[in-house]
């Protein structure tokens, strides 16, 4: 059977870092409420003009040098974004045309925070189904321009970032033993949708508006339902948390993480933060943390990446796939 493999990924942040002790002298917070709280201790600011297919194009670049490909090779690019450039047309349009490419196929995904791991699914069917052989998955977000820079709740969470991977479409045994995604789980339930949305849009208010959370009710469902899709996976496999070699999950807050982690049964020691530096980057945090643990070298060729996510809508996924 066909099992979508890494070739390479690669990230890209903002040369601008907020720190939290900056962030205390416009909002009414400080550096340990904020580290207590979430673990976040910076993050990092897209420029002025910096835009999300900016951010995406470099995290592209360093994805295709570090699988050795040319960006010619490429015939699907699917782009995981809640900060588009324009309404239209899609980020990712922009991406392939600076990238040089101009065949095969480039579209936005809006899943939000979970939009990388749906991105995954989506590449991963295109790709077994025989459609194209080689794919560029990004997540990459500018969430700094839809702040309200005047709430302490949500302007000290967020960063500006983007990751990516190369995708191929390769020979497997149909086996655990399998390089590439093993299973992809996704879910989503639309009656949440007030808890954590962005207060504008084309068709409501014709603004872009801010990004409004209900933090505790996001807080409460968040482990329960990142540890039911994750069971999911192991039941498709018939894996466990013991086979598991890293945890990667959406970087959106560390009590989440430690509480999800420990519910499964996963040791701290498994698990990549890149929270208290990267903020929560929504589509970006999975690819970020993920280039951040290749880079140190912690994740290596044959080892089980575990992935998850949640995101408004609520949306949420889960990921198994051998490196």
């Amino acid at each position: 059977m066909l099992r979508s493999v890494v070739l390479g990924c690669g990230s890209y942040l903002p040369a601008r870092i907020l720190s939290n002790d900056e962030l205390a002298r416009s909002v009414e917070t400080t550096d340990e409420w904020i580290v207590q709280r979430t673990g976040i201790r910076e993050r990092h600011i897209a420029a002025p003009g910096e835009m999300t297919s900016d951010l995406a194009y470099n995290a592209a670049r360093a994805a295709l040098d570090h699988a050795h490909v040319d960006a010619s090779s490429i015939d699907l690019i699917v782009l995981a974004t809640a900060t588009p450039d324009y309404t239209f047309p899609a980020t990712a349009v922009a991406v392939q045309a600076r990238l040089g490419i101009n065949h095969g196929a480039a579209f936005d995904l809006q899943a939000v925070c979970s939009g990388f791991v749906y991105g995954l699914q989506v590449a991963d069917s295109l790709l077994r189904a025989g459609i194209y052989k080689r794919a560029l998955v990004v997540g990459a977000e500018t969430f700094s321009r839809i702040l309200d820079w005047n709430d302490r709740t949500t302007c000290v969470l967020f960063g500006d970032g983007a990751g990516a991977l190369v995708l191929e479409a390769q020979e497997g045994t149909g086996t655990n033993a399998d390089r590439g995604l093993l299973t992809t789980h996704l879910r989503s339930d639309g009656r949440h949708q007030a808890k954590l949305y962005v207060d504008g849009g084309p068709s409501s208010t014709q603004t872009v508006g801010h990004l409004r959370m209900e933090g505790r009710e996001v807080f409460k469902h968040a482990v329960a339902m990142i540890t039911d899709v994750i069971h999911d996976a192991f039941d498709a496999t018939g894996l466990n948390a013991g086979d598991i070699d890293w945890f990667v999950p959406h970087q959106a807050n560390k009590r989440i993480i430690d509480g999800s982690a420990h519910k499964l049964g996963i040791s701290p020691e498994k698990v990549v933060i890149t929270v208290d530096r990267h903020g929560n980057t929504s589509a970006a945090s999975i690819p970020l943390a993920l280039a951040d643990a290749v880079a140190d070298r912690r994740i290596r060729r044959g080892n089980l990446i575990l992935l998850e996510a949640m995101g408004g809508g609520f949306t949420w996924g889960s990921a198994l796939l051998r490196w």
